[in-house]
């Protein structure tokens, strides 16, 4: 088991990491955060900066020379990479980048001796479309490359698996489902684009014909894996999610279900996946992880905010 003396987490002050930092420091970690604030927000960061935890913010890019002589002088024993193939990086050199990212990552850990790397993967890139009768789907399938992210997505996981047999430097993949909650934009997700039109009374607006499924998952249900797979799951990718299919219709109706906003349809986006599940047997074993919460809850208290 990894002994954690502080973590460092590369993309902290966007959605999925400002949580993630929320719950380390609750958990009584040093953390350290690294971001270029190209996505992310100095202001998903309040709750974390005031409530006196062991919090450093550095506005760096990971790919600049000052990240490594970061990692050599702070010496975390576990960084976490939330920034690879951020959801609207639709240019292929903004694709590729995250290569060179988690290799600027990696070679820092592999100097400076930082025990484990872990990241989050989107599972749709990773597992591309797969056939109704193979979900929920389990790790490692194999498909036919989609497109360049798809490819990458897997190229980031052979690096490290290669950092691992070859320099010793630990790690856990997560392949994330569509996690939603508080502090995400509302372009990049789906849920937060309806509680966007909700609280703006402006009608929703859904691409393709609505019956395409996605597997939501929780932000808290999403951390929770997060912080477990700092001392567990060690040269794995990891499924998180909950195994069940949402229709685009139906999370709408769900939704949208107190108000009088109608939707409207445009056409669908090429690249858009026709469903998405992800099994999760692999993560309540290596994790103890499964998750609790159920769309209508969840969506329920992201609406509240």
């Amino acid at each position: 088991m990894t002994q954690v003396n502080g973590a460092l987490v590369c993309g902290g002050a966007g959605f999925i990491g400002s949580h993630l930092v929320d719950r380390l420091l609750v958990d009584g970690h040093n953390v350290e955060v690294v971001d270029d604030l190209s996505v992310g927000s100095l202001a998903n960061l309040s709750d974390a900066r005031s409530s006196g935890g062991a919090l450093r913010f550095h506005h760096l890019d990971i790919a600049a020379p000052e990240f490594s002589e970061l990692i050599a002088l702070r010496r975390p024993s576990v960084i976490y990479h939330l920034a690879l193939l951020p959801i609207g990086a639709t240019r292929t050199n903004e694709t590729l980048r995250s290569a060179t990212l988690l290799l600027a990552v990696l070679e820092a850990a592999r100097r400076f001796n930082v025990k484990k790397v872990i990241v989050a993967l989107p599972a749709g890139l990773l597992y591309g479309e797969v056939p109704a009768r193979q979900l929920p789907v389990k790790e490692g399938r194999k498909s036919e490359p989609m497109g360049v992210a798809h490819v990458m997505a897997n190229t980031l996981v052979d690096l490290l698996t290669v950092y691992r047999e070859s320099y010793d430097v630990e790690f856990t993949a997560l392949a994330m489902t569509n996690v939603y909650g508080k502090r995400q934009r509302p372009s990049d997700g789906v849920v937060a684009a309806f509680a966007h039109a909700i609280a703006n009374n402006t009608s929703p607006t859904i691409c393709g014909n609505g019956r395409q499924t996605r597997d939501f998952l929780f932000i808290d249900d999403a951390v929770d894996a997060l912080a477990r797979a700092m001392t567990k799951g060690g040269g794995l990718v990891i499924n998180v999610g909950t195994g069940q299919q949402t229709s685009i219709r139906d999370l709408w109706s769900l939704m949208g279900s107190a108000t009088t906003l109608q939707e409207k349809f445009e056409t669908a986006r090429h690249g858009d996946l026709q469903r998405n599940a992800v099994n999760t047997t692999r993560a309540r074993i290596q994790l103890g992880w499964s998750h609790w919460t159920s769309v209508s809850a969840g969506v329920a208290e992201l609406l509240e905010h």
